[in-house]
Order: C-alpha cells, then sequence, then structure tokens
C-alpha cells in the first residue's frame, strides 16, 4: 500500500513509519518542516517526505492523491505544560481544526483513500473510577472529555466519503525513550520513586509496539471501522503500575508524588495523571487483534530489561 502519516516523526510515528516500510508499504510523511524530518526517520527509497499546511484543506489533498490509507497522528503535547488559554486554543486546533482540514481535502479528491486512522484517547471517557470502560461507554465531562467527542466527530464525516474510518482512543504509551515511562525511570533509577497523586486512579497503558501494530492491524482488516481503545487488556492503578516498574528496575516504589506539587506546577493540565480510566480493548480484541505485551510486567521487562540492537 501507499501510506500517507502526517505526525510521522513523533515518538509514535517514528516506529510506525519504521514497521511499514519493513512490511514492504510505501510511506510518505507529512511535516511542516520536512527537512528536519527526514534526518529523524531512516533511509529507505520506499520513504518521502513532504512539508504541507496542516490546516489548509487544499494542501492536504495535494499531498494525498494516490494514498491507499492515511494515518493522521498530530496532535500538541497534553501533558507536561500549563493549559493557558492560548495552549488550550493550540491544543484544540492541533487536533479538531486539523482533523476537520484534512476531511475537507479527502472530499477534494477524485479517487480517495481505502481507510483513514485518526488519533483520539481514553480522554474521551473522563475521570470514572473503577468503572470498566469500552469502545460504547458514554463519554465523560471536562476539557479532555469535549476535545476528544469535537476531535472524533471531526473525523467521522469521512465516512460519508466512502472512507472507512478508524478512530484510535489510545492510553499511555510506554517506551524506552519518550513517554510517560521515560519520566518515571529517572526517580526509580535514584531509589525516589512512586505512586503520582493517591496511587488509586488507574492507568490504562500499551507498550508502543503493540500500538503499532494495531495500528497497522486496522489499516490492514477490512472489517474493522468505528472506534478502538488503543489500550492493553489489563490496566493497572498507579499504586500498582509503579509497584511493577519498582520490581523490574530493581527499585523501591516508596515514594509518592503529592497532588499538589503536579497541581501548583501544571494547574488543570495535572489532570492527566492525576485521574484516570479503566479502559479495555474490547473492540480490537473482538476483531481478532492478539497483544504482544499483554500484561505490564512483560512490556516493561522488554523495554528496559532486554537489550536492544
Amino acid at each position: 500500500m501507499r501510506i500517507t502519516v502526517a505526525g510521522g516523526s513523533g515518538f509514535i510515528g517514528r516506529r510506525l513509519v519504521q514497521v511499514l516500510l519493513e512490511q514492504n508499504h510505501t510511506v510518505q510523511v507529512l511535516s511542516r518542516d520536512p527537512a528536519t524530518t527526514a534526518k529523524t526517520l531512516a533511509s529507505s527509497p520506499r520513504l518521502g517526505t513532504a512539508g504541507y499546511n496542516p490546516l489548509d484543506p487544499t494542501s492536504w489533498a495535494d499531498k494525498l492523491q494516490g494514498s491507499d490509507g492515511v494515518i493522521n497522528l498530530v496532535g500538541a503535547p497534553l501533558a507536561g505544560v500549563r493549559w493557558t488559554p492560548e495552549r488550550k486554543a493550540e491544543i484544540r486546533r492541533s487536533r479538531v481544526e486539523v482533523t476537520a482540514a484534512l476531511v475537507q481535502g479527502l472530499a477534494q479528491l477524485d479517487q480517495k483513500p481505502q481507510v483513514l486512522i485518526n488519533s483520539s484517547a481514553i480522554g474521551y471517557y473522563g475521570p470514572r473510577d473503577d468503572t470498566a470502560l469500552v469502545e460504547t461507554s458514554a463519554p465523560g465531562e471536562g476539557f479532555l472529555a469535549q476535545l476528544t467527542q469535537d476531535w472524533e466527530s471531526a473525523a467521522q464525516p469521512a465516512q460519508e466519503l466512502g472512507i472507512r474510518v478508524v478512530m484510535l482512543r489510545t492510553g499511555i504509551v510506554l517506551a524506552a525513550e519518550g513517554g510517560a515511562l521515560a519520566q518515571m525511570v529517572g526517580p526509580f533509577q535514584a531509589f525516589m520513586g512512586g505512586p503520582i497523586g493517591q496511587g488509586s486512579q488507574w492507568l490504562s497503558w500499551i507498550h508502543r509496539d503493540d500500538l503499532v501494530k494495531l495500528i497497522v492491524f486496522a489499516l490492514q482488516t477490512e472489517g474493522v471501522s468505528g472506534v478502538l481503545n488503543g489500550t492493553a487488556p489489563e490496566p493497572l492503578t498507579m499504586a500498582d503500575f509503579c509497584h511493577t516498574l519498582g520490581q523490574v528496575m530493581g527499585r523501591p516504589s516508596w515514594l509518592p508524588v503529592p497532588e499538589i506539587a503536579l497541581e501548583m506546577l501544571f494547574g488543570e493540565a495535572a489532570q492527566v495523571v492525576l485521574t484516570g480510566q479503566r479502559v479495555l480493548p474490547a473492540a480490537a480484541e473482538a476483531a481478532g487483534f492478539q497483544f504482544t505485551y499483554p500484561q505490564l510486567k512483560s512490556a516493561l521487562t522488554e523495554i528496559l530489561v532486554t537489550p536492544h540492537s
């Protein structure tokens, strides 16, 4: 297939592009800075980078000509920054407005791609305590929940164009060189690791390789459409997650990070880690997807202990 990936230079995108190339697909990565993006990706005769304006439908249309599939991973980071009104506007623009422009660009094409895989997030469900959540569960409340509902609503009109649409509600993605895990490992290495906040909030996580595997599965499986939860089948509480992380690293999990410290530092954005959702990948499993790392200990062992070439 000829696949166009927007957001292909990011933490998830780099690994996805690598896997797509290994499977002999031809990949085009869209970037506002294609020269810099090209330096972050492996060299391949089947890989190209192109500049575009993600808020311009015509720019999308120009770059999507001839694509069999489109994967949109674009989105400004949510965690680690205070949500000022300006930051909230950028978060929304990079998700809702970009996705709307993408769909408008698709509408301009005479020959449309077969499938659109669009990022979403488990923030859709809002803080839900111990409730087990699947793809058909009702949306929650709050900034993230409303943002994600609007994000998915922006992607849905592509279905009316005859395109198979998959919306991937992603949880916390684990890998060594980025994301939440990279920030947690340091304190544990210094024997200062522990749960964030009360520890009772749920963490719905997924190994990055399983998320990439799920994206490729959705890309290639014609019967898959609608929402997929991009989470492993065994979510844990923050306390249990950190206990397992400490076991794998041979370190104690004893020094919790107080809620007030994060709230003072990040304000409303602290809710990303202080609240959680117990999310299950019901639709993915029903479609026949098999996780390589369904349990946290095996996932962390592969990431932190297994030698990598």
